[in-house]
């Protein structure tokens, strides 16, 4: 089953993501915050989860995205968390982020049709965040 891109939450002006991606950042220092760093990447994506549902906020971990090729579906890959049906967030640990996360993002974002990725990384010595938009 994909996520169904009707059910999308789009807009138009970056800005109105702004309130609910400073909730994710805040959700995301607190967990590394929590948990320091050395951890694999689920173990932060549960917890991130956790925290995010604690605070109200609806996420769905490994959310399946049809990924679509001229109007057909042609397969689909899975959002580390898919928040409010708005933001795709993908989650690394990693030493450092490097140019090919970003461009993961990047294509995310494509092939859903959603306009804003965060690519949060857990692994280096303070968390990265880079918000990759379309």
């Amino acid at each position: 089953m994909s996520t169904d891109k009707t059910k999308f939450k789009i807009y138009s002006d970056l800005d109105q993501y702004n309130s609910l991606t400073e909730k994710v950042i805040g959700c995301a220092y607190k967990v590394r915050n929590t948990l320091g760093v050395g951890f694999l990447e689920k173990v932060y994506e549960n917890a991130l989860a956790h925290e995010l549902n604690k605070q109200g906020i609806k996420v769905q971990q490994q959310a399946p995205m049809a990924v679509y090729y001229d109007g057909a579906p042609i397969g689909d890959y899975f959002a580390d968390l898919f928040v409010d049906d708005s933001i795709i967030v993908e989650l690394k640990a990693v030493t450092d982020l490097n140019d090919a996360h970003a461009a993961q993002c990047m294509n995310y974002l494509k092939a859903s049709g959603l306009r804003l990725c965060l690519l949060i990384n857990m692994g280096s010595k303070q968390v990265q965040i880079r918000r990759t938009a379309n």
